[in-house]
């Protein structure tokens, strides 16, 4: 699996298999292989950020550049591992600590008030003023025993997001 003008065996698709959880059947795995191969256009088993962009639905998406931070110089397994966080077959805490690394920027385990409003910005856009932002994210961290000061670990995102009786229902005034 060095580079990518190799072809998997059966060992690498194994490793990557067990590597992802067995989120991806062999199959699967080799056909994501074909489609890493195409993105790394230099051949060095490595997919940089700006092969990144070259896949549309990535490029368009609100959260493209904060997942680009996550992403830059990824493997295949590595790859794969990325993608098994948006499978059907991953768990509920897959998902969740995917999210908290979304919204975690600075890679030090916690995730502020500002965190969390700049991907809410980075979501919403122009669409709803910056104190329609606060509010709502306000209200959300109220609803679910936090406040703006609260400093939230991967356990508080569990916590939160895990939690089925938890709404987290909130109206944005339309202007």
């Amino acid at each position: 699996m060095g580079t990518t003008s190799s072809t998997l065996t059966q060992y690498d698709i194994e490793e990557v298999q067990e590597h992802c959880n067995h989120t991806f059947s062999q199959q699967e795995i080799a056909s994501l292989y074909q489609r890493f191969c195409q993105l790394d256009r230099n051949g060095g088993g490595f997919i940089a950020a700006d092969e990144f962009l070259s896949v549309p639905e990535f490029a368009v998406n609100p959260l493209s550049q904060r997942l680009l931070r996550m992403l830059d110089g990824l493997n295949f397994k590595e790859f794969v591992a990325f993608l098994s966080t948006f499978s059907s077959r991953a768990t509920l805490q897959q998902k969740i600590e995917f999210i908290f690394k979304v919204y975690d920027s600075s890679g030090n385990g916690k995730v502020t008030f500002d965190d969390m409003l700049n991907v809410l910005r980075d979501l919403t856009g122009q669409f709803i003023s910056e104190q329609q932002r606060e509010e709502v994210l306000t209200q959300v961290l109220e609803e679910a025993g936090y406040n703006k000061k609260s400093l939230l670990v991967l356990s508080d995102f569990v916590k939160i997001l895990g939690n089925p009786d938890l709404k987290m229902e909130v109206e944005v005034p339309v202007d």
